[in-house]
């Protein structure tokens, strides 16, 4: 493999074929030097030569493959894997491969400095921090779904620990407008950290505008405004009913 977590066992493996001929040696190299040797014909068969960050498992370990346990960050390097035929003629042959050991970050991104709701015009000012990983992990910013411009964007600088890992920060800053608010009402700011290929988590937060006030206007209306002169209008009316009726009452008994 290319990349291994910190911490985790790994195994190494080196295939061949010798088409015929008996295997003399299997040698494996990080940076150059020498860890494994594996000779079928000496007593004993294995001899690990100790490295910084090499823990090797010599009962798990056989002449196509090593065991490393524990994998540290200074197990990284360039290893060879290096074949050799039996005698005469010792044909050998040779495999290279890198491999980085990650220390992944203690949790997924995390989202600070926003707040619950803005106005339109309001500025959004937003951090996005992956904490203690090594490499330093790669964050990315999303608005409704869409990469953020490169212009909203805030380099901040990558801090380091005493042990040798790395705090990445990323800022989002973002003129609020209305246009970017769903038909619910809603913003979605998201943030992504990578350390690729072996790992990928994202943080997300909904923002929320405040609702517009939307006020009537009667007058601008076809409802007809309430007025003092109406109650005038509709008590002269009673009045008027009231002496008809009376009238008829006084007609009816003579």
């Amino acid at each position: 493999p290319s990349h291994a977590i910190r911490g985790e066992n790994l195994i190494l493996e080196c295939l061949y074929d010798l088409q015929g001929d008996s295997l003399y040696s299997v040698k494996w190299y990080r940076n150059g030097q020498e860890f494994y040797r594996h000779i079928p014909t000496d007593r004993p068969q294995t001899v690990v030569f100790r490295q910084p960050g090499l823990i090797v498992d010599e009962y798990k370990s056989t002449e196509t493959r090593i065991v490393l346990r524990n994998v540290a960050l200074t197990t990284s390097g360039k290893f060879r894997c290096e074949v050799s035929g039996e005698a005469p003629l010792f044909q050998t042959a040779t495999f290279t491969n890198v491999l980085i050991v990650v220390d992944l970050p203690d949790d997924g991104p995390i989202i600070s400095g926003t707040q619950p709701m803005y106005n339109s015009g309001d500025i959004l000012s937003a951090n996005c921090t992956s904490y203690n990983s090594f490499p330093a992990a790669t964050l990315n910013w999303y608005i409704n779904g869409q990469v953020a411009p490169h212009r909203l964007l805030k380099k901040i600088s990558i801090s380091k620990s005493k042990q040798g890992l790395t705090t990445s920060t990323l800022g989002l800053r973002l003129k609020v407008e209305k246009s970017l608010f769903s038909k619910s009402g809603d913003l979605k700011i998201k943030c992504t950290a990578t350390i690729d290929p072996i790992y990928w988590k994202s943080n997300e937060e909904s923002i929320q505008g405040f609702p517009e006030r939307s006020y009537i206007n009667f007058w601008n209306s076809a409802a007809v405004p309430y007025s003092s002169s109406s109650e005038k209008i509709s008590m002269s009316f009673l009045i008027c009913l009231s002496s008809v009726l009376t009238s008829f009452q006084l007609v009816k008994v003579s």
